[in-house]
């Protein structure tokens, strides 16, 4: 088997141009997070922390850029956008709680040591990824 090596090249485009998406991976497909590149098909890694897909991920990009160029292909110029299906947010809205409920989050907060914001968020950031591991799971299942 012969192996072919090839020459990292200089990208036209830097990897912070390109749109990467990172999503959690199941325990059933190893855990750790997913890195992709909708502008580049195939390009891909991945890591057991964002901060490791993402390093990964450089390296992914350099060597399908590099792969790309040695192959005599054109490397696409950064063009994905996520959608925008509503207008831009502000990342602040306001939420009416029963106090009973409020009391019981100032008590965690204060025993975490964070504010009440932070603490909330947590809860909100871990329901979201619980939600879309489940439809992530459905999708695999159907």
């Amino acid at each position: 088997m012969n192996i072919k090596e090839i020459k990292a090249v200089t990208p036209p485009h830097p990897f912070e141009a390109y749109t990467h998406i990172i999503s959690p991976l199941s325990s059933e497909e190893g855990g750790g997070f997913l890195i992709s590149f909708p502008d580049l098909p195939g390009c891909m890694s991945d890591g057991e922390t964002i901060e490791e897909a993402i390093d990964n991920g450089r390296d992914a990009f350099l060597a399908w850029v590099s792969a790309q160029a040695d192959m005599g292909r054109e490397i696409p110029a950064p063009s994905y956008r996520v959608p925008e299906t509503e207008p831009p947010m502000s990342g602040k809205f306001v939420q009416r709680v029963p106090k009973s409920l409020h009391a019981k989050l100032a008590v965690l907060a204060k025993q975490e040591g964070v504010s009440l914001n932070t603490l909330v968020l947590t809860f909100i950031a871990e329901g979201v990824g619980t939600c879309e591991d489940k439809r992530h799971f459905q999708k695999l299942t159907v």
